[in-house]
């Protein structure tokens, strides 16, 4: 079975994203970068990158296999979230230790639901 884990930009999933519903959404739909997944898939859980410029991400990732070593849960894939994989100046700093530790697929992106132009 498929478990996903998202992760995104702690600015933006504290202050702009509310409840991150952009993601939520498109996985509850498999819209987007989740349409690759059935119906039986699951959301393991939302998790930031710690803040900038990133450097807590891979202590972040150790964290989530030692909670969920008790209930023999583990991601199968991460998502890495337009907040982070778009607009943050640390991304690529960010996805490559994530590719490099987490030693699962790494896909970057997930809803395709873009806020619309504000002044244009």
């Amino acid at each position: 079975m498929d478990k996903v884990l998202i992760i995104g930009c702690k600015n933006t999933m504290d202050d702009v994203c509310i409840g991150c519903s952009r993601c939520l959404v498109g996985f509850n739909r498999r819209d987007g970068m989740f349409e690759r997944y059935g119906a039986d898939a699951q959301l393991m859980g939302l998790l930031s990158c710690g803040g900038c410029p990133g450097a807590g991400i891979v202590q972040r990732l150790a964290q989530v296999k030692l909670w969920n070593a008790p209930l023999d849960e583990s991601p199968t894939h991460i998502h890495v979230a337009p907040c982070l994989s778009d607009h943050c100046p640390h991304a690529d700093d960010i996805v490559t230790k994530i590719q490099a530790k987490a030693g699962i697929e790494v896909i970057e992106g997930t809803h395709p639901y873009l806020p619309p132009v504000v002044f244009g």
